[in-house]
């Protein structure tokens, strides 16, 4: 039997995805993608599994996700799973309709909060001053 294990990252989500033989069913922290809310991280988890098509069908994937907000930890399971059906098909057409749709299927999103600075509120806002 055949067990692929890939992971994504997003701010800082984490989302390990376990793929293996099976009939269909995707699970999000033990609840099934079907009723996982809200319906917009839905959406996104279920992009891959869309541009997949029949694979999808084949294989039941369960995700484990952690850290960050609901989106990010959306994203992240969308990339490991993206990465899962990938590793499982080995097939070049899904990797080219993948990158075709959306590169951060398979690239986890780089991007990071800046830290906040000294002599603001945050990262770019600066106290005023009055010069007089």
């Amino acid at each position: 039997m055949k067990i692929i294990v890939t992971s994504g990252k997003r701010k800082t989500a984490t989302a390990r995805a376990v793929i293996r033989p099976g009939v269909g069913r995707v699970r999000i922290n033990k609840v099934p993608v079907e009723i996982h809310q809200p319906e917009l991280a839905r959406m996104k988890i279920l992009e891959p599994l869309i541009i997949a098509k029949d694979l999808a069908k084949k294989v039941d994937i369960d995700v484990t996700a952690w850290g960050g907000g609901f989106m990010a930890q959306a994203e992240a399971a969308r990339t490991a799973i993206a990465r899962a059906l990938l590793e499982f098909s080995g097939d070049e057409e899904l990797r080219k309709a993948f990158l075709e749709y959306d590169r951060m299927l398979l690239v986890n999103d780089v991007r990071r909060k800046l830290p906040k600075i000294q002599g603001g509120r945050g990262a770019r806002a600066r106290r005023q001053t009055s010069y007089r």
